[in-house]
């Protein structure tokens, strides 16, 4: 396996870039020490990095650490604690970061890596030099601008370390590289798509064929998500798409809110603006509708939860976590979805193939507010589908989700990846026509297009979490996910590749405990 890492550090898990990030300059260094080249960095990357396994940064020197970040944008995201470090993954979200107890004690790391950075560039330095980002905010972690090994060496071996990791290291690390189409193309209406792939219902929608396979129409009679709100993490939603937007209460989706924001910045950190909420690449417009598109009158795909209230949020440009913006958006993006108390249910079909102590600790928080988060397990090209299940999906706190084809036994979608960390699967693929996929609102128009992968299948199936969550309010969050397991396939065994297998909506709605 080891012959395809190269080809692995330079696809796209999920999708590619819709916009360019804006490539930061080489910041000035100390003379004296070593900076390996991004290409040198690569190298030890691949060389440390486990077949199938996502990649954790422990795993490289102080100086291999050091030069990643610096071959990027010089960020570094700095996770802290206090007390024992185990208790931190239920405990963010829960404790109180913004208490003088806990600012004194970051303020004093932090003094002494200014002094550090101070000693070895030779220049008087304020903490807003290092706090690119601002100060921690409702998690203990922070971005800081660091151009000295001396202090990723201090704070590696610092008692109160969680973890140290460069933010923006990009594989690809060109300047105008394109990434894949595969997350940002496809966004257009489709005119070709056969009468047998959907079915025509009041008052005037498509149904997707993949729907029926998963018992959801039928589900339909006993839910439809009311009074739950779904928060979609992802590339926005498209300001031309008026089913999520003028039209998103049509038809019979009637008393219900949709609310568009965006946490993605684009620009270095001396320039800095925040983007607008519109999806400039497609993805997060296709998640969304497949989620809760609105059951109208207009002829176009319906989602799973079309009567759910819905949050879109502009975290990433495209739908790998590859910059420090792009880290810093996610992370935000969960707060905010910890922060909402109508929020019941996250959907993330975005990922990378490296840890990332900074949307890790933002799921944390989320998971630790009740949220349940469902996370895509990874969709690739047919020559890196091997690869196991990507991050945030790999994590405990998250239901990771793949796509498989119609037919039975279960066989992954062409471009999907699976493994012992998926949790439930939703059919996706025609045994026919490898793009014949399911239908998802288009970029605009009334006309849908076909979309796949486990994308899909995550927003696919944070529908039918909403349609449970609706049928059972007082319900906690375990119950729900308890619930989706009765009602899934294989349970109550657990395939190594494909967890419990394809939910059966009906099923989850109806039947008791």
């Amino acid at each position: 396996m080891k012959r395809f890492l190269p080809l692995l550090i330079l696809v796209v898990f999920l999708a590619s870039s819709c916009e360019q990030e804006q490539v930061l300059p080489t910041l000035d260094q100390p003379s004296n020490q070593e900076v390996l080249s991004h290409s040198d960095v690569l190298n030890r990357v691949k060389a440390n990095m486990q077949d199938g396994q996502v990649f954790d940064w422990e795993s490289l020197t102080d100086n291999e650490l050091f030069s990643a970040g610096i071959a990027s944008d010089s960020l570094f995201t700095f996770g802290y604690w206090m007390g024992n470090k185990a208790d931190a993954p239920a405990q963010i979200g829960v404790i109180n970061t913004d208490s003088e107890e806990w600012k004194a004690h970051f303020n004093a790391i932090l003094q002494e890596v200014i002094d550090l950075e101070e000693q070895a560039l030779g220049e008087a330095l304020t903490r807003e030099d290092l706090l690119v980002f601002g100060e921690p905010e409702f998690v203990p972690q922070a971005t800081l601008r660091l151009r000295a090994l001396s202090s990723i060496e201090f704070l590696r071996k610092h008692q109160d370390t969680r973890y140290i990791e460069p933010m923006g290291f990009d594989p690809e690390a060109t300047e105008l590289s394109q990434r894949s189409g595969s997350g940002c193309s496809g966004g257009s209406p489709n005119y070709s798509i056969p009468a047998a792939d959907y079915t025509n219902v009041s008052p005037s929608v498509k149904v997707p064929w993949n729907f029926y396979l998963h018992n959801i129409p039928e589900a339909w009679s006993h839910s439809q998500g009311d009074n739950v709100r779904v928060q979609i993490i992802d590339t926005g939603s498209s300001d031309d798409q008026d089913n999520l937007g003028s039209q998103f209460a049509s038809g019979w989706s009637g008393g219900r809110s949709i609310s568009r924001r965006s946490t993605h910045y684009s620009g270095s950190w001396w320039w800095r603006r925040l983007d607008s909420p519109n999806d400039q690449c497609g993805h997060g417009t296709r998640m969304s509708g497949l989620a809760t598109a609105p059951r109208g009158t207009d002829g176009n795909a319906v989602g799973v939860a079309y009567k759910s209230d819905l949050t879109t949020i502009r975290a990433v440009a495209d739908v790998v976590i590859t910059s420090s913006n792009e880290s810093n958006g996610v992370k935000n993006a969960l707060i905010i979805a910890g922060n909402s108390s109508s929020t019941k249910i996250v959907s993330m079909s975005i990922g990378t193939p490296f840890t990332n102590g900074t949307v890790r600790d933002g799921i944390y928080y989320a998971y630790n507010r009740g949220k349940m988060i469902f996370a895509a397990a990874g969709t690739s090209f047919s020559w890196t589908s091997w690869y196991g299940v990507i991050f945030p999906a790999n994590m405990s706190q998250t239901v990771a989700v793949t796509g498989v084809k119609e037919n039975l036994p279960f066989q992954r979608c062409n471009n999907c990846h699976d493994g012992s960390q998926v949790d439930f699967v939703v059919h996706m693929q025609r045994n026919s026509n490898n793009d014949r996929l399911t239908l998802a609102l288009a970029n605009s128009g009334n006309q849908p297009t076909y979309s796949g992968g486990s994308s899909c299948a995550t927003a696919t199936t944070a529908g039918v979490a909403a349609l449970v969550w609706s049928k059972y309010p007082t319900w906690s969050r375990s119950q729900v996910l308890d619930r989706l397991k009765r009602s899934a396939s294989n349970y109550p065994s657990r395939n190594n590749n494909f967890g419990w297998g394809a939910i059966d909506a009906l099923q989850a709605v109806t039947t008791p405990l």
